[in-house]
């Protein structure tokens, strides 16, 4: 009886313990230096800009021509109470930073809601019907892909007139190929699956197997996508803004702080410095977040 109560215990404690897909995310993303990485640095940028009125006293608008260039803190003239230093128009550097770090996760945030809805619906539309549906989306995202982005960006903004719309909607309709390729490919390898042919045959509408069926599946890699062109989007609008076709003064953003302070670089070499570790942080943190997920997500850490 001992020796068949003993077996039975140790029989259950061998049992596996089943976690759920959140729990099995939050253990593999833990152990992934990476993803912890970009999660960190993206966390503490997003909550900064955020929270820039209570981090700072200072105006990021208001001029101080009397107190133009002043050195950060740690320069032999600085001080703490504009601890980043000034701009050419006395304009508190740490405060235009973090409101420029606004315009940053705004254009990226908003640049991947257009054009990831563009894309996907192009995508999904392609591998679910194939035929000449997609024949004709595939000669779009060729069509697509023979266009400079950055020259198409210069020409759309020059002849539209440069603002920070317009900066997201040029950007928007100009980088849903990777989502539409991506979407394409994930789709054709879900339309043939036996839940999609199990919803066709209870009778349910396009729509619904659509939304119900093949979206759900093919979440993840979009989500990799939509890390990386948040990342690529950030740095055209600081292309554009740098040369002066993207988000107008006296809006503080990144791109546009590094076009200002670009004359000064070698006498006061903060202007072009700071904002430009912010971009870079921000860009890479993105980018380890997105490779982060793809690690994390890939199939054969799904078990």
């Amino acid at each position: 009886m001992t020796s068949l109560s003993a077996s039975g215990v140790s029989s259950l404690d061998s049992v596996p313990v089943r976690r759920s897909p959140l729990a099995r995310f939050t253990r593999r993303g833990l152990r992934h230096p990476g993803f912890m990485a970009g999660v960190v640095v993206l966390a503490v940028i997003l909550v900064c800009s955020l929270a820039a009125p209570l981090l700072t006293p200072h105006d990021p608008y208001a001029q101080d021509i009397s107190r133009r260039l002043l050195p950060p803190v740690w320069h032999a003239k600085g001080s703490w109470e504009h601890w980043l230093g000034t701009d050419k128009l006395g304009r508190d550097y740490f405060a235009r930073l973090l409101y420029g770090g606004r315009i940053s996760l705004l254009i990226g945030v908003a640049t991947v809601l257009v054009s990831g809805t563009i894309g996907t619906a192009l995508g999904v539309a392609a591998g679910f019907f194939g035929g000449r549906v997609d024949l004709v989306i595939g000669y779009i995202i060729n069509v697509r892909l023979a266009l400079p982005v950055v020259l198409v960006a210069l020409a759309a903004a020059a002849l539209v007139g440069s603002s920070l719309n317009t900066v997201i909607i040029v950007l928007g309709l100009l980088l849903w190929d990777r989502f539409a390729v991506v979407a394409r490919s994930a789709t054709q390898q879900i339309a043939g699956a036996d839940f999609v042919a199990a919803a066709r045959s209870i009778g349910c509408s396009t729509r619904l197997i659509v939304m119900s069926e093949v979206l759900p599946n093919i979440l993840n890699p979009l989500i990799v996508v939509a890390t990386l062109e948040m990342a690529h989007a950030i740095l055209l609008e600081a292309a554009l803004s740098f040369l002066g076709l993207g988000v107008q003064p006296p809006l503080p953003s990144w791109g546009l702080m590094i076009a200002e302070g670009k004359q000064y670089m070698f006498f006061s070499p903060w202007v072009i410095t700071i904002p430009g570790v912010a971009l870079v942080a921000l860009v890479l943190a993105i980018n380890l977040l997105g490779d982060g997920l793809r690690d994390v997500t890939a199939p054969e850490n799904r078990s």
